[in-house]
């Protein structure tokens, strides 16, 4: 029999490493979240801040990971920070979560989002074309194909890591290109003189708009209830942004990983950040914010009511009519497609990581004869599915909102530990404005989560009971190793 494989294949360039991080952050978020953010603040200016904002809580922890990334250059990256910097317990309970909700249950709303944007195309496979159904218990067409879509990426994360990299780069290609064309419409050739004027006349106007009876009231805020308002709609956002840090989890397979994991995480979300927030700029030329959720078009609709808050297809309809339902489908499917391969080629090796630390099947830390995790990839792919077919992926990711930001919080505040416990580390890479843009983050993140538990308890406290169930799960693993020992 031949002896199982111990070593990843060092097969990603830095152009590899920032299509990881560019692929895995654009999914379906850019597409639609901007609706919420709009019936939250209802003004252009507090619109774009909220998308800042965003962007700095995203680019001051993705520049900081950097100096992680080049002082432990291993396959699982957070995972592995968070486990350096405090205890293995702490890195355990990130890679529970992770694995539990985390990257599984991203990978099944993407998967699921795919299978809806098909619907559009192939009414089939709609969510409303039931193939089963046992009380209130139904499984549709969308969920069918959003598993045969985590089969066949599992299936190419497989065949290597070589595979996996072409096609994440093919795609997420394609889908800048896509962003760019809307924005360029948007922005230098399509735009709306009088929809302009409307929506950047008054931009520190807040307002918050909501229905009730099919009747859109809006509401003028300022004090608490405009910062309360601000971090509720920066929600979405920071979804949209997620998925910054998927290049650090193939340290393991990156060329001088010390230096270029640093770099794609700079890069690549440097350049996510930029296309969003002229996105919005460009969603801003073509459509109002502020409209009626009873309008008979999707000008008087705007922006905060965009028909199942598909914003990209409104504002594309201003230009090409009927016809930008298909075009965005295709964009979306095309989008969601790379973002999953990425999410599935980078999470894997979390759980890769943990078995070679004896808190996973000892099976999961192998490498199949392509030098890949494929036991971990098959793993995921399974509860993926599982997830799909629950019809919950939506409840978890907002459960676990709260908590992946805690654990963005612990994984920065690790630097500070670190640089006490081991100043004489090398350090190949250092994390930019250090202390004062840690310090920055942690205070902006804090808040955020504050606002979160105050406002959103049903969303907050799940997510910690997650995290938690997996202390009791850690140590049958610890004592299972000490055992085996």
């Amino acid at each position: 029999m031949a002896e199982a494989r111990t070593e990843l294949r060092r097969e990603l360039k830095l152009l590899d490493a920032t299509m990881l991080v560019v692929g895995s952050m654009i999914g379906s978020g850019i597409f639609i979240v901007s609706a919420d953010i709009a019936r939250y603040m209802g003004s252009s200016g507090w619109i774009l801040l909220v998308w800042v904002v965003s962007a700095i809580m995203t680019l001051i922890p993705a520049t900081s990971y950097g100096e992680l990334a080049g002082m432990h250059p291993q396959a699982g990256g957070q995972y592995v920070y968070l486990r350096e910097a405090f205890s293995p317990l702490v890195g355990f309970l990130f890679g529970w979560t992770f694995f539990l909700v985390i990257q599984c249950g991203t990978i099944a709303a993407v998967a699921v989002a795919f299978a809806k944007f098909t619907g559009v195309i192939i009414p089939w496979f709609s969510e409303k074309n039931i193939l089963f159904e046992a009380g209130s218990y139904q499984v549709s067409a969308a969920q069918l194909l959003a598993i045969v879509q985590i089969g066949v990426l599992t299936h190419i994360n497989m065949r290597g890591v070589r595979e996996g990299k072409f096609v994440q780069n093919l795609f997420t290609l394609t889908k800048i290109a896509v962003l760019l064309l809307v924005i360029g419409l948007g922005i230098f050739i399509a735009g709306n003189p009088e929809v302009v004027v409307k929506n950047f006349a008054n931009m520190w106007a807040a307002v918050t708009s909501t229905v009730k009876d099919g009747v859109t009231t809006t509401t003028p805020l300022s004090g608490t209830a405009l910062l309360t308002a601000f971090g509720l709609a920066s929600v979405g956002s920071l979804f949209a942004l997620d998925a910054w840090n998927s290049s650090t989890f193939t340290a393991a397979e990156t060329k001088d990983p010390r230096k270029t994991v640093a770099k794609s995480l700079a890069l690549g979300t440097g350049l996510v950040a930029l296309l969003y927030i002229l996105t919005n700029v460009a969603y801003l030329f073509l459509l109002p914010i502020t409209g009626d959720v009873n309008g008979a078009d999707t000008v008087s609709r705007g922006i905060a009511f965009a028909t199942s808050d598909r914003v990209a297809t409104a504002a594309t309809e201003t230009i090409f009519g009927g016809a930008a339902t298909v075009l965005i489908a295709v964009a979306v499917m095309i989008s969601t497609f790379g973002c999953n391969n990425g999410i599935v080629l980078t999470g894997a090796r979390v759980y890769y990581a943990m078995a070679q630390h004896g808190l996973f099947f000892k099976s999961v830390g192998k490498l199949n004869k392509k030098d890949v995790p494929g036991v971990a990839l098959a793993v995921q792919g399974i509860w993926a599915g599982v997830l799909c077919l629950s019809g919950k992926y939506g409840d978890l990711l907002d459960y676990v909102t709260f908590a992946a930001v805690l654990f963005y919080i612990f994984t920065v505040y690790g630097i500070f530990r670190l640089r006490k416990l081991r100043p004489n580390d090398e350090r190949p890479v250092r994390a930019p404005g250090y202390p004062y843009f840690q310090i920055l983050y942690i205070a902006l993140a804090a808040l955020f989560c504050i606002n979160l538990i105050i406002y959103k308890p049903n969303f907050t406290w799940p997510g910690l009971i997650i995290v938690l169930l997996g202390l009791p799960v850690y140590y049958l693993w610890h004592h299972k190793k000490e055992s085996a020992a």
